[in-house]
């Protein structure tokens, strides 16, 4: 089948769909690519790269006319118009904007999602969601430690000793994980909190001291389990009980890195201003959330989207995008996770064979829409 991988659009998109790597496997099984030129320079592949292995190089409208197209982010309107009906979209698709998975079936594209595979074992290698948080989770710190003017270790030198930096961690998810560990191999003191209970044995596994917000209620703990690894919303009582907690500790940390997503809903506020008012001069906050609230805000009401807000001396970062700063890292994982569920959509005889709902949950989860009609609603 024909492959095509065109050039990322959005702005500060850098990262690509597929890399020489995955290439070159899907060529050897008798696929063809067509890669629009450019399409991996921001992330360090030269056309010279795909070249090497096989692939063919074009336009934007000879990558959009295959019969496979692959991508990181959802077409855009222009994009959209290039792919002709039929065609098979990978990507991240955003499944619950229900507006763009419309456009995409009007158009008769047999679109899918891989940010709605299902968190089970079978799905682990075509975890997109994973593959780039854990990404985000060591980015985060790596921005702390720069907007951060003080070290990260505890420093002992002729002139004094400098105190290691602490960090609060909110979420302890695959990002806030990644951040733990990061921030531990840079000497800094670490705490963390999540809402579900199975996370204090991981972070404590990690290095870092667990904020525990007890439990008041059977409902309270149940609800703390979530669903499929993901957090659900806890009840007003729990989070106001956590807020008086974070804004204790957050007013003795130097930075706090704040990690939590609720798939389909807006993130949960977890610093709220009046914390942040109280927090140390010289302290930073980067909220992974951001963007996905209200006027750009995440996990922090002062949070702007891709931008380091200055609150009363306190940086608020706002990058919505971490994973294309470690774009080559974040393209190799990435590319992998689309050849690990190409395998289920692609026969032996390298011919699409899409399997049925019932005879692979994994399809199903991901299949947004298919002949004109959009199969997920949310």
């Amino acid at each position: 089948m024909r492959i095509g991988v065109p050039l990322e659009t959005r702005p500060g998109e850098t990262r690509v769909a597929a890399t020489p790597e995955t290439v070159k496997k899907l060529i050897s099984q008798g696929h063809q690519f067509i890669i629009q030129s450019g399409a991996g320079n921001s992330a360090s592949v030269p056309d010279s790269a795909y070249e090497a292995v096989g692939a063919t190089i074009g336009s934007a409208a000879d990558a959009f006319t295959a019969e496979i197209v692959l991508k990181v982010r959802a077409p855009q309107a222009a994009e959209l118009k290039q792919i002709k009906s039929g065609t098979v979209l990978i990507g991240m698709l955003d499944p619950f904007d229900n507006e763009a998975i419309a456009a995409m079936a009007s158009q008769g594209i047999t679109a899918f999602a891989l940010e709605a595979a299902p968190r089970t074992t079978r799905a682990q290698s075509m975890d997109v969601l994973s593959s780039q948080a854990n990404i985000a989770g060591y980015k985060a710190v790596m921005i702390a430690a720069n907007e951060y003017q003080r070290f990260m270790p505890m420093l002992m030198t002729a002139a004094g000793t400098v105190k290691a930096a602490r960090i609060l961690i909110l979420g302890a998810g695959v990002a806030g994980l990644q951040a733990i560990a990061t921030a531990k191999r840079l000497g800094a003191v670490i705490e963390a909190s999540d809402v579900r209970p199975a996370a204090k044995e991981q972070i404590e596994s990690l290095g870092a001291k667990f904020v525990d917000v007890p439990y008041e209620t059977d409902e309270e703990r149940e609800i703390a389990k979530g669903v499929g690894g993901y957090a659900r919303p806890m009840p007003e009582s729990w989070m106001k009980r956590q807020a008086a907690l974070v804004a204790e500790r957050a007013q003795q940390a130097d930075i706090v890195i704040a990690t939590a997503l609720i798939p389909g809903r807006k993130p949960p506020v977890l610093l709220h201003s009046d914390t942040v008012a109280k927090m140390k001069p010289g302290s930073v906050v980067i909220d992974l959330a951001a963007g996905r609230g209200e006027n750009g805000s995440g996990n922090c009401p002062l949070t702007r989207a891709d931008q380091i807000v200055d609150a009363n001396g306190v940086k608020i970062v706002g990058h919505t995008n971490l994973p294309s700063m470690v774009a080559a890292d974040a393209s190799a994982l990435y590319a992998r996770n689309v050849l690990d569920f190409m395998k289920l959509i692609i026969n032996k005889e390298a011919q699409l064979a899409i399997p049925a709902a019932a005879d692979d949950d994994i399809v199903a989860a991901c299949l947004m829409c298919r002949d004109g009609q959009a199969v997920r609603k949310n």
